[in-house]
């Protein structure tokens, strides 16, 4: 049984993990002030201050209308984050449903399935999120749906090869022998297995995610004004880079943050995992 530990399998400490948990930890306590209490409303103009410096009134800047730039980092990766999550929620289900259906059953389903999902995974999630929200229209929920649709391939693969490892198992073979059903080996005797590796795939997912997301974002086609987002502040920022270089510091730093945190918890659960 998988359990939660800074330590690897070998007892030697797990720094992957504990930088991961750190830099996570950080990041969502920003966004938890964001969401209780910005120090500014994100789209209270001040054009008197526009492009501030750092100060203790606005530690990090204003933008060219003015707005503080702290209260719309942390708000934005607010948005990031539930984009992100709403993106592998949608990823992961799919994924389990077809990955479950191809790795156990085999034969013509795992042909027919896998056939599909490999034509689905030869695009980048990124190009297919784009044709789906050319199609559908952007905006936050847009996004959410089409970069979920965008990850279910790469989570099928994984539920797959999992689920594939597993069917044939002393285990199974006793399950089935004492009458489980297909439904109940896949969802109580193999399901629970497959946990340690789809939780370091769930957390590299909230890694692409944020960077998909900010990717549409800073493209226009993805989260919408006035709604802050970390993409579309640094595609206005690129404007300014000449004149007021430090308006982008903050959205980008953040970016940083959200991507390093979670890629290496990914990485520390993933040696957890193998030791």
């Amino acid at each position: 049984m998988f359990r939660f530990s800074f330590h690897a399998k070998d007892g030697k400490k797990n720094s992957y993990l504990t930088a991961g948990t750190v830099i996570t930890i950080l990041v969502l306590a920003l966004i938890l002030l964001g969401i209780v209490h910005a120090p500014y409303d994100t789209e209270a103009m001040n054009t008197s201050e526009k492009f501030a410096g750092f100060s203790l009134l606005h530690i990090l800047g204003t933008d060219n209308f003015g707005r503080d730039v702290f209260s719309r980092v942390i708000v934005g990766a607010f948005t990031t984050l539930k984009i992100a999550a709403g993106t592998v929620a949608i990823g992961l289900l799919g994924g389990l449903v077809i990955g479950a259906a191809a790795g156990y059953f085999g034969g013509a389903a795992d042909a027919v399935l896998m056939r599909i999902n490999d034509t689905l995974f030869a695009f980048p999630s990124v190009l297919l999120a784009l044709v789906i929200v050319s199609l559908f229209g952007s905006g936050t929920y847009n996004v959410i749906w089409a970069l979920g649709i965008a990850f279910i391939p790469s989570f099928a693969r994984m539920v797959r090869s999992e689920f594939l490892r597993y069917r044939e198992s002393d285990f199974i073979a006793g399950a089935r022998l004492q009458g489980a059903g297909s439904m109940r080996i896949m969802a109580v005797h193999i399901f629970p297995n497959t946990l340690p590796v789809l939780l370091s795939s769930v957390l590299i997912g909230f890694n692409n995610a944020v960077l998909a997301e900010a990717g549409l974002s800073y493209l226009g086609i993805g989260v919408q004004p006035p709604e802050p987002s970390l993409g579309r502040m640094l595609s206005e920022a690129q404007s300014y880079l000449m004149t007021a270089p430090l308006y982008a510091f903050g959205p980008g730093v953040m970016i940083i943050l959200m991507v390093l945190g979670f890629s290496l918890l990914g990485e520390g659960v993933s040696k957890r995992v193998n030791g």
